[in-house]
């Protein structure tokens, strides 16, 4: 009545990768460790540029009214 995780041999009873698994994914590491660090670098520098480009509004062309508005039903 094994079900699950226990059907594969990749695992075993303790859910801790066999020695299976470790060989199928050793082919693939470096590519995904290259792969994830790409992402990373690329995800860090969108996120510095942005920070930047609003640091550097100083918002002058901004008019700020005097006073609040006021509605309608308070003019009258």
């Amino acid at each position: 009545m094994a079900s699950g995780i226990f059907n594969s041999t990749y695992y075993g009873k303790d859910y801790r990768a066999g020695a299976a698994l470790l060989r199928a994914r050793r082919p693939y590491l470096f590519k995904n460790a290259v792969t994830g660090l790409g992402l990373v670098v690329c995800v860090a520098g969108i996120y510095t540029y942005t920070l930047r480009a609003v640091g550097q509004e100083d918002f002058s062309d901004v008019k700020v009214p005097d006073a609040p508005a006021q509605s309608q039903s308070q003019k009258k």
